[in-house]
């Protein structure tokens, strides 16, 4: 990082004191106490998670892959739970959102463990196939990626809207906590299959809740400069060297 980013993010906030060994050690054990703290509620509220109710899936939707056809049962591959990436890439994109790529690019470091602990990870979109295919390519991504193209699977777990809904600020995004007004938006929902093959949703996140997996900004929140703006360094991964465009996924914002 050159001197001139670290003089423009500090103009922004006055740099912290510097102080003896001895008064940052009593700093960071009283932080510590509050990082003992969270720790502990994000337990209790993830227990919490766990003990939300099910709801059987009674539609019995159709995705395209690389291989063809295939039904929500078929994305677990054999485990018993599921996490959907819903990735913002709509019919007649290109490319996905910059925030879901970046989302995207925290997917296969997990999967290869989570596997072999009875959960699948996948993505989907509504744009069909042939459309998220190069793009996929592109990326170099190996994770399985489906189309949700010709279902009402997107718009059922809350990430696609239609222009009336749109136009009426009605999206319900986020529970109705964001109403940002586009098509396509991102998200996360898991899903559990009993014994008998029936297939559960038991929980769906939006917005901030999709921070969680994105290790990249945990680590940031660890350095002294901390995420900065985000939506100003945000790129694919493999345009690095490019301007950043104007990142379409504004629920980073909230």
């Amino acid at each position: 990082m050159s001197t001139q980013t670290i003089e423009k993010s500090e103009s922004k906030a006055a740099a912290p004191a510097v102080v003896s060994r001895e008064e940052w050690l009593a700093a960071r054990k009283a932080l510590l106490v509050e990082e003992k703290r969270l720790t502990r509620e994000r337990d209790a509220l993830s227990a919490k998670r766990r003990e939300l109710p099910w709801v059987e899936v009674d539609e019995d939707y159709v995705f395209e892959g690389p291989s063809g056809k295939v039904r929500l049962e078929d994305l677990f591959q054999g485990r018993s739970q599921l996490i959907v990436h819903h990735l913002m890439f709509k019919p007649g994109d290109t490319e996905a959102c910059p925030g879901c790529s970046y989302q995207a690019d925290h997917i296969e470091g997990p999967l290869q463990h989570l596997r072999h602990h009875d959960l699948m990870i996948v993505a989907v979109s509504h744009a069909p196939w042939k459309e998220i295919a190069p793009f996929k390519q592109r990326m170099g991504w190996g994770f399985d990626w489906y189309s949700s193209y010709g279902s009402s699977f997107n718009y059922d777990y809350g990430v696609t809207f239609t222009p009336e809904e749109i136009k009426d600020g009605k999206s319900g995004y986020n529970y109705g906590t964001s109403p940002y007004p586009h098509e396509e938006l991102p998200g996360l929902s898991v899903f559990i299959k009993d014994e008998a093959g029936k297939v559960y949703h038991t929980y769906s996140t939006y917005s901030r809740g999709l921070e969680g997996p994105l290790g990249a900004i945990h680590y940031l929140d660890l350095t002294p400069l901390g995420r900065r703006d985000q939506q100003d360094w945000l790129r694919y991964h493999d345009r690095y060297e490019e301007k950043a465009g104007e990142s379409c996924c504004e629920c980073k914002k909230s």
